[in-house]
This record gives structure tokens, sequence and C-alpha cells, in this order.
């Protein structure tokens, strides 16, 4: 069986570390386990929140959505594309409409072969992201914002609903499920992320498979009882 997993909210908390007792014992299955990593994050900060001995377990880390691939310290892939103007223009109107008050700054986080928009900003305290999780579960605004970018862009940019404050933003066909290319679809995979449903940036890969042993996750706690079965 092959293991591929999220990251934030799926092996950590969003934007935090690791849990030490739940690391203890990912170690010890990644160690007899074949597992891979997917993620929308680059590689360091994924890095912040997972222990570099148990990075250095997976096969192969997608970063990026699969955008920016690495076997441990060791570049496989990178893509170079950027988000084109009109598209950064349209998500800066959605910025400067956004009832959610305050801004933090850093509202465009450009990645290798993706760009992840948040109108909180990378800039906020863990407060500050709370908060803004609450309002949005509530407004509904990610949702809205990328139902209104795909509408304009979908034919070639798709916009996700991705961790607790962003929306990741990728070429068609560049979203998590491009991982694939590397697998043998016949063989039993199963998938770990707690945005599988439509919308999210998990969904492409889950649909990919099928939803074949695919693992809708509630938190990290939600993953480690998974695997204990």
């Amino acid at each position: 069986m092959i293991h591929i997993f999220d990251v934030d909210g799926t092996l950590t908390p969003s934007r935090d570390r690791m849990k030490d007792d739940f690391a203890k014992f990912f170690e010890h299955f990644a160690t007899h386990n074949s597992c891979y990593l997917v993620t929308g994050s680059d590689r360091e900060k994924t890095l912040e929140q997972i222990p570099e001995s148990i990075y250095n377990l997976f096969i192969r880390c997608y970063q990026c959505s699969g955008n920016h691939v690495f076997e441990q310290h060791r570049e496989v892939h990178r893509d170079e594309w950027k988000l084109p103007d009109d598209s950064n223009t349209f998500l800066l109107v959605e910025l400067h409409e956004s009832g959610w008050k305050p801004r933090t700054g850093q509202h465009f986080d450009n990645r290798p072969g993706l760009c992840n928009f948040s109108v909180v900003g990378r800039g906020c305290s863990l407060e500050q992201r709370h908060l803004y999780k609450q309002w949005d579960e509530h407004k509904e605004e990610r949702i809205g914002i990328a139902t209104r970018f795909n509408k304009k862009f979908g034919k070639t940019i798709r916009a996700t609903v991705a961790g607790e404050t962003g929306i990741d933003i990728t070429p068609v066909g560049k979203g998590k499920s491009q991982i694939l290319r590397d697998f043998d679809i016949n063989e039993p995979i199963s998938f770990y992320g707690d945005k599988t449903i439509q919308g999210g940036n998990d969904y492409d890969l889950a649909a990919a498979l099928n939803f074949k042993n695919v693992h809708q996750v509630e938190d990290w706690r939600h993953t480690w009882k998974i695997l204990l079965n």
C-alpha cells in the first residue's frame, strides 16, 4: 500500500508544528511503509512544520501541489509558472472589496508553479488566523472568491480553497492530481487530506483516485486514528 499525505490539517495543525507524540508514531510508520507527501506549501514552510528526520523518510515530497518536487534534499522538478497580471488584478479587487479587517500584508505568496492568495495575509498572528477562519466559515468568502475567479479564468487557471485562510491558484492540470504521473494507479493507494471535498485543494487528487481509499480527515488526530486501525 502506498500512503500519500497532505500536511496542514492532516499531519499537523494548520501552519503549526507536528505534535511530538504523533511525530514519534509517524516516524515509525513512515520507516515501515511507502509514504509520499503532497502539499500546497513550499519546502521551507513544510520543514517548519515537519521534523527534517521525518521529511526525509518520505519517498518523494511534492511541494506547491506537485510543482516543486524533492527527494530528501535533492530537487527533482521545478515549475516556473507565475500568476498572470490580469488574475493578479482580479484578486486585488477582491481584496479591496472584502469585508474582513484588519489586513496584515503578504497577501500573495508566489511559489514555484503556484500562487497562494490570502485576504487576512500571511503576516497574521495565530489569533488573527483563528478569527478569520471562524469568520470565513460563516461568510464563505474564500469559496466565493474561488468561484468568481474560476468563472472568469477557469479555462486555464483554477482557484481552490486551501488550509485555513488561503486560496491556491494553479494552471489547469497542475493541482495535486498531477503527481499521479509518478505512480502506477493500479497499485493500492491511500490518500489522506482535509480538503478532499469539491472546492478544496485535495479534491482533484481525490477525484483522480475515484475516491477509493481517500480519507477526508478532520485533523492530525483523525489521521493518527486511521493509521492505527
